[in-house]
């Protein structure tokens, strides 16, 4: 694993960040064993830095991360990168509040990397200051609770560096894949916090997947035309890495070989090891993606739940996945949500009464309420969903009476 630090004379960091918000799940829970096995794997790998946040997996992500170090008695060689959900304070007391209930989850004192979680807007960071952030990150760094303090960052390139002046921070983490290298912080913010000698912290570095596995075919024929034997993925990460202002990667790691790639790549790749001839390669490709994506999400989740019922991420990746791969099971995957044949429950786009709750957090700013409207119209199949219908009310007509 190579190593690169992220807080100027302070240790050093696997360049590879394991993400805790999309462990392996059972049902609606994390599958624990799974979690464990493939968190210590990465760790023997050399992974050293695990990302949670409060509200990941309804707070069990911490719990689960801090069960993993403990069972293993790591604490003093892995760093903990957790966050206060600034989103959701709105008087003094709770930050104290969920800065203890996060220590009780992770079964620790102290947390290594501690970041103020979707600051979008210097107004968000303003706020928390007059809650008295700064007192309470200077006396909690003072007993060291923390050791080092950043933000993450949802929002407009200007307000980024904004908040990125107006604090010494140690760290920053934001959004950065060749698809945004234009879009949020961006380019120009990864270059102001390296000049302010602010660490960085990549995440969403393969767009919820959408620059990996859910590749289209046009994108997977373009890189093997280069090299059959570097994945989209590898590619991906590649890009980052060649940044040198870049410390960390975080990836949301959840399947054995995507765990094993990631790795292999993060041990093989220097910063500015790319060729002019690869970054062309990846420029033609951002305009392949580009012609396909309908809606930009990277399935964050920060737009669930909705009071409604509507799967909000999982109808964009249907959407989009029917102009990535051209194939109508995506319609059919879509209209099961419509109709809850599969799971009894209804949670497509139709659902949704405009209360615009969603678009409050959506890190992308997507007019969501505008897209599930288009979404929904484009892949409703009538007579599919009339047929879905008639079968959903059946099955569950059945279940009523086997449960009598």
């Amino acid at each position: 694993m190579q190593y690169r630090s992220l807080v100027k004379g302070s240790e050093e960091i696997s360049t590879l960040g394991y993400g805790c918000m999309r462990l392996p799940v059972k049902g609606n829970r994390i599958d624990e064993e799974k979690t464990l096995e493939q968190m210590l794997y990465a760790f023997n790998e050399g992974v050293n830095y695990y990302d949670t946040a409060y509200p990941y997996h309804a707070g069990k992500s911490e719990v689960v991360l801090g069960k993993f170090i403990k069972k293993n008695n790591i604490r003093d060689k892995v760093y903990i990168a957790d966050k206060l959900p600034a989103f959701l304070v709105t008087k003094q007391e709770q930050i104290e509040k969920y800065f203890n209930t996060q220590l009780e989850r992770l079964d620790t004192d102290y947390i290594d990397y501690y970041l103020m979680h979707m600051l979008e807007t210097m107004e968000s960071w303003e706020k928390l200051k007059g809650f008295g952030i700064v007192e309470f990150i200077d006396e909690k760094k003072k007993k060291g609770e923390i050791k080092h303090i950043g933000f993450s960052f949802h929002g407009k390139q200007q307000e980024f560096i904004k908040i990125l002046e107006d604090y010494p921070w140690d760290f920053c983490q934001i959004q950065f894949n060749y698809l945004d290298e234009y879009n949020q912080a961006g380019l120009a913010g990864l270059k102001r916090a390296d000049e302010l000698g602010i660490g960085v912290v990549v995440m969403e570095p393969l767009r919820g997947g959408n620059l990996a596995a859910k590749a289209p075919d046009k994108v997977i024929e373009k890189f093997s035309k280069y090299d059959k034997t570097r994945s989209p993925a590898h590619w991906a990460l590649r890009w980052i890495w060649n940044h040198p202002e870049v410390s960390v990667v975080l990836s949301g790691m959840n399947v054995d070989e995507h765990i094993r790639e990631n790795i292999e790549v993060a041990n093989t790749t220097l910063a500015r090891s790319m060729s002019e001839e690869e970054l062309k390669v990846v420029d033609e490709v951002k305009e392949i993606y580009k012609s396909l994506m309908k809606v930009p999400c990277t399935g964050c989740n920060y737009c669930m739940p909705c009071p409604f019922g509507v799967d909000i991420p999982g109808t964009f990746a249907s959407y989009n996945d029917k102009y990535f791969f051209g194939s109508r099971q995506t319609q059919i995957m879509y209209l099961t949500r419509v109709t809850g044949l599969t799971s009894g429950v209804k949670t497509g786009a139709d659902l949704c009464t405009d209360c615009g709750l969603c678009e409050k957090h959506c890190p992308q700013n997507i007019k969501i309420r505008d897209e599930l409207k288009n979404a929904h119209k484009d892949m409703d199949m009538p007579l599919v969903r009339g047929a879905m219908n008639i079968a959903s009310s059946f099955m569950n007509r059945r279940k009523r009476k086997s449960n009598k």
